[in-house]
């Protein structure tokens, strides 16, 4: 008999050697994948649709008496391949090596997939005895940036709304239980165009984009305040101008990722971008005034160590015998998606990986089993109270 571990590598394998790169692949294979085996399983489940694309299945265990429901979430998306000659192995190959689960989604999060799906069947064993329910979203549309498959999920009338997430990323040390938020916009700078060789006397849209740049990147923010352990943060991210060495472009775009605090939120990220706008429009002016085109925004978030899910993750954990540790990630990540509607999220524990992202991608299987364990209780707990 083939134990419920080993059942998990064998689905993470087969989503592996479907290719769903975000935004490249058709993501229908890969779904039909889980689709048989949630349908092999005795599992309910549905599609959630984004203008008639697929971006996600929805898996909905209910338990026997009311009380919350629950979710747990992971991608089955994944990052582009990137230069497949630097691979050591095919990126769909999804063997076992030594050990390793090797492929792209392995770690990210194709075997956290496979694992959630398994912990819904167990969780249909009993759920007679539980209450509440558990809801599976198998995020079809993550790595876009988009997050079409949690927004559909929150979006769908028929979806109960969860009292709160787990997000299966990878990572054994700790539970990801808060996150910066971020402002973002695009600028666009303008200038009179013209030749490179003519006589001008006022500067080109890139030079003064340039200006900009150094006004922001010198821009004072505010250092850690409060409890919430990251400052804020201003990146300037891209910049688009002009078509060749003879032509001044009239016009440059910058791109500006502000990550924001509890104490720093998009208000202020936006608030500080406009002086610097202002400043440039005012010392070095162009034919019309600088545009900022904000593009998203969304806040911060911690959970205490307390608050649920977080608490019973982080006990799962500990009962485990894992020395694990609550964690703020700098990175924004769905949990600051779901914040913003008000549901709180844990946002990363998982098995150990290399190469998330970038060359040879792989996971640990020798942490399954312990991982495992630690969302079986968490989640067995919290239908359970």
């Amino acid at each position: 008999m083939r134990t419920a571990d080993a059942e998990v590598v064998d689905l993470a394998q087969e989503l592996i050697r479907r290719p769903s790169r975000g935004g490249i692949d058709d993501y229908a294979p890969v779904l039909r994948v889980l689709e048989d085996w949630l349908d092999a399983h005795d599992l309910p489940f549905r599609r959630l649709h984004d203008a008639g694309r697929p971006v996600a299945l929805l898996v909905e265990v209910a338990g026997g008496r009311p009380g919350p429901w629950w979710a747990l979430d992971a991608c089955v998306d994944t990052a582009p391949y990137g230069d497949e000659s630097s691979w050591s192995f095919p990126p769909d190959c999804g063997d076992v090596v030594d050990g390793w689960l090797r492929g792209r989604g392995a770690a990210d999060s194709k075997l956290a997939a496979a694992l959630f799906c398994r912990i819904a069947a167990e969780v249909r064993e009993r759920a007679d005895g539980l209450r509440g329910g558990l809801t599976v979203l198998l995020d079809a549309d993550e790595h876009t940036g988009g997050f079409g498959g949690a927004r559909a999920y929150l979006a769908d009338p028929a979806a109960v709304r969860p009292a709160g997430v787990l997000i299966g990323y990878p990572g054994p040390e700790e539970v990801v239980v808060g996150g910066r938020g971020l402002w973002r916009a695009t600028i666009t700078v303008h200038a009179d165009s013209g030749h490179s060789g003519a006589r001008r006397t006022t500067p080109g849209a890139v030079s003064r984009a340039a200006r900009l740049v150094r006004l922001l990147e010198e821009a004072e923010l505010p250092g850690v305040q409060g409890e919430f352990p990251l400052p804020p943060r201003l990146t300037v991210t891209f910049c688009h101008g002009g078509e060749g060495f003879s032509v001044v472009p009239g016009a440059c775009e910058l791109g500006i990722d502000v990550r924001t605090t509890p104490g720093f939120g998009a208000a202020a990220a936006e608030a500080l971008v406009r002086r610097a706008v202002a400043e440039l429009d005012a010392s070095v002016p162009g034919p019309r005034p600088t545009a900022i085109t904000p593009v998203a925004a969304w806040p911060s978030y911690r959970l205490a160590a307390d608050e649920q899910p977080a608490a019973a993750l982080l006990d799962a954990a500990e009962r485990e015998g894992l020395p694990v540790r609550p964690k703020t990630a700098g990175p924004s990540n769905i949990g600051n998606l779901l914040a913003g509607e008000g549901i709180p999220a844990t946002a990363g524990f998982g098995v150990r990986y290399e190469g998330l992202h970038g060359v040879d991608e792989r996971a640990c299987l020798a942490d399954l089993p312990v991982v495992h364990a630690v969302y079986r209780r968490a989640v067995l707990d919290l239908l359970s109270t």
